[in-house]
């Protein structure tokens, strides 16, 4: 098969390649280019297109950078800070592959392949309705199907994730192995293509910074002030600057520019039982479930519970375990009860 190959200078997408040519496709291997928010280059994008014209070379395979600047800063990353703005939570990485990588790639160059292969640890699986769905990766710690929940039926006929029925153990050793120069480089900590920028300093130069209340939700007392709410979520524990914790954020106020949060490892607050949803996606179909597996953000462990659809379009999650850090504007990503299946994604409201 012809194969569009996203590669992205780290180890992940380095091994999707080789597994690739090993299999005998003819492949050709594709970088996308975003810059940063000033239109600038990015000196880290400069690193990985060497890496992946290393890798290019070494499998004598043809390679082809290519922009999607305007785009990504004019969806996922403008989608980011109205949510941001909103005092919800994002998830960039979400809309980036359903956006960017599934989307506006495969609209202008992956359309030329018979698939487009990523990185992802992920799989697909044939149901016997003879539809395909979007299976997770046998290692839980790398599963990324929840960052693919929001990609269409169509994007996903036509995606290939090479790696993703193996542990990301033997993604290195393969590495090692062939000799690849990224073998031991480390995986990449940003967010989609953002890479080495810090978020929080990327929010500060959009959205300013604005002061106000940190506050004991049981007491009322003021005990610091943020510097804007946009900086923190629901369930974040670090960067509050207060002493004596510790101290997670249970709730904010918008309108009040205000944070409050709740002292304890164990403090109730930050725990939930019920999920509200909106914005419904299901990747192949709906699948009609009752007993469900989910998550509420990404983790290696699934939690458990029941899906009920609601009279006014809009569903419900009630846990079967206490739920950290339920925060508005983050997904929550549907599997079957044994977790085999991703089935699609709902945005979670208040």
């Amino acid at each position: 098969m012809k194969i569009a190959a996203l590669i992205s200078g780290g180890v992940d997408s380095a091994v999707a390649v080789h597994r690739l040519v090993e299999q005998g496709h003819d492949v050709h291997l594709f970088y996308i280019r975003i810059g940063l928010d000033n239109g600038e280059g990015d000196c880290s994008a400069e690193e990985d297109i060497e890496m992946c014209t290393f890798i290019a070379k070494h499998y004598g395979l043809p390679f082809e950078v290519v922009s999607l600047h305007q785009e990504y800063w004019d969806s996922v990353m403008a989608y980011a800070l109205e949510t941001v703005k909103q005092g919800l939570t994002p998830n960039p990485d979400i809309m980036c592959n359903r956006v960017i990588k599934f989307g506006y790639f495969d609209e202008r160059w992956g359309h030329k392949f018979d698939k487009t292969a990523t990185g992802h640890y992920a799989t697909t699986l044939l149901g016997e309705d003879g539809l395909i769905y979007l299976g997770t990766a046998p290692d839980p710690v790398k599963d990324q199907t929840d960052f693919l929940a929001r990609i269409t039926y169509k994007q996903l006929s036509h995606a290939m994730f090479p790696i993703g029925d193996i542990p990301k153990s033997s993604v290195r050793q393969i590495a090692m192995e062939v000799n690849l120069p990224n073998a031991y480089r480390r995986d990449s900590q940003g967010i989609c293509f953002l890479g080495n920028i810090n978020y929080n300093d990327f929010i500060r130069r959009h959205l300013g910074e604005r002061p106000g209340p940190i506050v004991e939700l049981e007491t009322g007392k003021k005990l610091g002030e943020h510097r804007g709410y946009w900086f923190h979520t629901i369930g974040q524990r670090k960067g509050l600057g207060l002493s004596g914790g510790p101290w997670y954020v249970v709730r904010k106020n918008v309108a009040d520019n205000a944070i409050y949060v709740s002292r304890g490892y164990d403090t109730e607050k930050q725990y939930g039982t019920e999920i509200r949803l909106n914005e419904m996606h299901w990747i192949t179909r709906d699948p009609k479930l009752t007993e469900i597996s989910f998550k509420n953000r990404h983790m290696p462990d699934f939690l458990t519970g029941r899906l009920i659809p609601l009279e006014d379009g809009c569903y419900r999650i009630e846990s079967e375990q206490k739920v950290q850090g339920i925060a508005p504007g983050q997904f929550a990503v549907i599997y079957d009860r044994d977790h085999r299946i991703c089935y699609g994604s709902a945005v979670i409201t208040l």
